[in-house]
């Protein structure tokens, strides 16, 4: 009997690559791709483990589960410290910080 590759293998390294890529996006993007990697890489193991030698393409499945889990954690942490800095400062504060940012490259450029 030929192997056949885990359902959702690949899906769950581009979807645990993709949450860790878009980390910065105030992880509203990447939390639910990690989340739903995690997912898809719960269901492909629970899978492999009941007759591992029907699939292949079990490494990719365990690398995107580390990767979304990895991913997750960024997700949230940057998500927490941007509830952190709203609630702190305001949406007015943090364009001003912005701004200083901006004009603080400007300046690093022309000189």
């Amino acid at each position: 009997m030929e192997k056949q590759q885990l359902p959702n293998a690949t899906l769950i390294l581009v979807f645990g690559i993709l949450s860790i890529v878009t980390c910065c996006c105030y992880g509203i993007i990447g939390l639910p791709l990690g989340i739903i990697a995690l997912v898809l890489a719960n269901k492909a193991t629970k899978l492999y483990t009941e007759s591992p030698e029907n699939y292949t393409g079990f490494q990719n499945v365990k690398t995107g589960k580390i990767l979304a889990i990895i991913g997750i954690v960024l997700n949230g942490i940057y998500l927490i410290y941007a509830i952190w800095l709203f609630s702190t400062v305001g949406m007015e504060g943090i364009q001003s910080m912005q701004e200083e940012f901006m004009k603080g490259l400007n300046q690093g450029m022309e000189e």
